[in-house]
């Protein structure tokens, strides 16, 4: 018995999801703002491959494309406590980080101009920390950068709820360099919900990974019309 739970234990050195790259589908959908955001179907929902390794699940974060950009939403479920969000501090506050490749370059492991990491807070901005943030953030160790632009091209919409909190965000075509979905159907693509309660849900990957700043361990989001 103890043999068996050593070579168990050991199992766990290893990451399983670092095995594979993964690949998730991005339906096409109309992505209609209103004053309450976005509206997904269940048919844009996102998995989790990190649960493969032990991760929690405790957000439901759909994506969807469009001609004029990409869209999400996300509900994060299960909180005691508000989320905890400084738009000083990005890296640290609870929200959603997107990141995207726009040329799909799965064996590079510094970010180009093509790739993207996109951060959307539920809080933490204005005087009283409580209007929701969204930025284009630059990534570490990036051997060249998107284009630059400005704080408020990116849309966002967040609600609280008794338990988490409800937000959604649009990033229009124009700022994602490189984003041609007819011709580039395939786009490198990572995602995390980080929570200081709930914890570290992501696409594949743990944050103990520099997930952040290698595409080589993203997986591929595929473009598709339903």
């Amino acid at each position: 018995m103890s043999g068996d739970l050593s070579m168990a234990k050991d199992s766990q050195l290893v990451d399983p999801t670092i095995l594979f790259r993964f690949e998730v589908r991005l339906l096409r959908h109309e992505l209609k703002w209103s004053t309450r955001g976005l509206t997904l179907p269940e048919a844009c929902r996102l998995p989790s491959f990190g649960a493969l390794s032990g991760g929690p699940i405790f957000a439901d974060l759909r994506v969807a494309w469009a001609p004029e950009g990409i869209g999400f939403t996300v509900k994060v479920a299960g909180k005691r406590a508000m989320p905890w969000c400084r738009d000083t501090r990005l890296d640290e506050s609870d929200g959603v980080h997107l990141w995207f490749d726009t040329r799909n370059s799965p064996n590079i492991h510094r970010a180009t101009q093509h790739c993207h990491r996109f951060l959307w807070l539920p809080a933490g901005g204005g005087p009283q920390r409580e209007r929701p943030v969204a930025r284009l953030v630059p990534i570490n160790r990036a051997r060249g950068n998107p284009k630059p632009i400005a704080d408020k091209v990116l849309q966002i919409h967040a609600a609280p709820k008794h338990d988490g909190y409800e937000m959604s965000g649009l990033i229009p075509a124009g700022a994602m360099t490189g984003f041609d979905p007819i011709d580039q159907p395939r786009m490198g693509f990572y995602y995390a919900v980080a929570d200081r309660e709930l914890g570290y849900q992501s696409l594949t990957l743990s944050d103990a990974f520099p997930v952040a700043e290698d595409p080589s361990l993203w997986g591929e989001a595929v473009l598709i019309s339903p």
